[in-house]
């Protein structure tokens, strides 16, 4: 795991086990409040540990859900007393697959032994105001990679916490292209010093502008190359000859991931475009 500051009060975590995902600690005297959690327990129990021995033990007060896939909510079962915060669709999708979701991945890694299953406590559907001692957060939706997507934006600092919306690569294999540009040119308009992305570094002032414009060009190219593909009538196999880089995203971010979540990309987008047969 990999802490950085944005803060004297606000920590990232970043997962060393699973493609870099990210959780946010914003500390204050009336206790913690975390977006999003790591996937593995080993990790989750280093973050708690490390929470405790800066605000004091059961200190997490609230752990705000950018969405439901489980390398950012396997982490709440570690928190027993906080309450759990969510878009109302998070709470739907984890009601209805989240279980059986966890139990095929509990045969597959005895490392997820200890994980439970927590539903959202509280909910809401568009926006929301949370405040914790001196930290006021503006909670709302941002859909695109997944329909129950949320962001959290802490003024004070002008600090954007973007979920999986704003990633390395871009990645809409259960989203919608069209509802992501939307969200991302939301991100751009409040004009944060900080974007935390729902996987790998945290982006700056001066890089974070051209990133969200470079994310929505991404999204701009695959579509164009994969209408090209299916109107010249081109086997799908031909999806492996669109590199990554001629979409405008380098191959690096992500220990490489990357590259697969854009091949998976490109698979999906060839899916929901090619005609029915």
């Amino acid at each position: 795991m990999r802490l950085d500051r944005i803060a004297d009060d606000i920590y990232i975590f970043s997962s060393s086990l699973y493609a870099q995902v990210t959780a946010t600690a914003l500390v204050t005297d009336a206790g913690v409040i975390l977006i999003d959690t790591l996937p593995f327990p080993s990790e989750t129990d280093e973050m708690a540990h490390y929470l405790e021995s800066v605000a004091g033990k059961n200190a997490v007060r609230y752990i705000v859900l950018t969405h439901h896939h489980a390398d950012h909510t396997y982490g709440t079962y570690a928190f027993e007393d906080a309450l759990i915060i969510a878009h109302q669709a998070c709470r739907r999708l984890l009601e209805r697959y989240g279980a059986a979701s966890l139990e095929r991945a509990k045969r597959e890694t005895q490392a997820l032994d200890r994980v439970s299953l927590r539903l959202p406590d509280l909910s809401f559907s568009s926006e929301m105001q949370l405040q914790l001692g001196h930290r006021a957060l503006q909670l709302f939706a941002a859909p695109g990679h997944t329909a129950d997507g949320i962001a959290a934006y802490i003024p004070s600092e002008k600090a954007l916490i973007a979920g999986d919306a704003m990633m390395p690569v871009p990645h809409i294999t259960g989203g919608d292209i069209p509802t992501l540009r939307e969200t991302l040119e939301r991100y751009r308009e409040y004009k944060p010093s900080f974007l935390v992305q729902g996987h790998g570094d945290v982006l700056l002032r001066g890089e974070i502008d051209e990133a969200l414009q470079v994310n929505i060009r991404y999204l701009d190219a695959i579509e164009e190359q994969v209408a090209q593909l299916i109107a010249d009538r081109a086997s799908p196999k031909r999806l492996r000859d669109i590199d990554i880089e001629s979409c405008g995203l380098s191959r690096i971010p992500l220990d490489g991931l990357v590259s697969t979540l854009h091949l998976n990309n490109l698979i999906a987008l060839y899916k929901r475009m090619a005609p029915a047969s």
